[in-house]
C-alpha cells in the first residue's frame, strides 16, 4: 500500500511467528497453504500415473493441479482430469487431505472413475495404466493419498522412495499421443 520494502518483523498475535510485512503495519504476507487437487485416476479397472515433462524418468504420479476461483473441488478435479488426460470424470470421491510442507500446499485428493480416450496435455510426457495391486506410493502428500486408498481396499503397501524406481516394472504405456 505505501511502496515500502517489506520486512521481516513478529506477528506478536500469532506466536511471534515472522512474517513479512510492511515496517509501518500496512500489511502483511500471509504466505498461506495453496490447495492442490489430486486425483487418482481409475480407469477399467487400473490406475493411471502419469510423469511430468520436467521429472526424472522413472517419476510418476497422481494428476494434481490448482484450484480456481469459483469452482468446489470436486469440479477443478473433473476440469484438471479433463484438461491433462482429456478422461471424463464418472464418479468423484473423496480419499483425504494431506500437508505438502515442502511446497507449502494443502493436497486434497480424491478417487476418481474415469471414462474416455487417454489424450496427454503437453505438461505430461508419459502415463501407465497399473493394477492397483502393483501401485507402490512415495512418502510425500499424493503419495500418502495413494496408499490411504489401498489401504480401504484391503491392498499392502509398500512405499518407495521418489525417484528411485518406477511405481510398478511395467512397460510405459505408448498410447499418450
Amino acid at each position: 500500500m505505501c511502496a515500502a520494502p517489506l520486512v521481516l518483523r513478529a506477528d506478536n498475535a500469532d506466536g511471534d511467528k515472522e512474517r513479512l510485512a510492511c515496517p509501518d503495519g500496512h500489511w502483511t504476507h500471509w504466505d498461506n497453504p495453496l490447495p492442490v487437487l489430486a486425483a487418482l485416476v481409475e480407469i477399467e479397472g487400473r490406475i493411471l500415473l502419469a510423469r511430468n515433462a520436467a521429472w526424472p524418468a522413472t517419476n510418476f504420479a497422481l494428476i494434481t493441479g490448482f484450484m480456481e476461483r469459483g469452482e468446489t473441488p470436486e469440479q477443478g478435479i473433473a476440469r484438471e482430469l479433463k484438461e491433462e488426460t482429456n478422461l471424463d470424470a464418472d464418479h468423484i470421491a473423496l480419499i483425504g487431505v494431506y500437508e505438502f510442507i515442502r511446497k507449502n500446499e494443502l493436497i486434497i485428493a480424491y478417487h476418481v472413475r474415469a471414462s474416455g480416450q487417454i489424450s496427454l496435455s503437453p505438461e505430461l510426457v508419459e502415463f501407465r495404466l497399473v493394477a492397483p495391486e502393483r501401485l507402490k506410493p512415495w512418502r510425500a502428500g499424493t503419495g500418502y493419498a495413494m496408499a490411504d486408498w489401498m489401504r480401504a481396499r484391503g491392498l499392502p503397501v509398500e512405499f518407495i522412495d521418489w525417484g528411485t524406481a518406477a511405481p510398478a516394472p511395467i512397460t510405459p504405456n505408448t498410447e499418450n499421443t
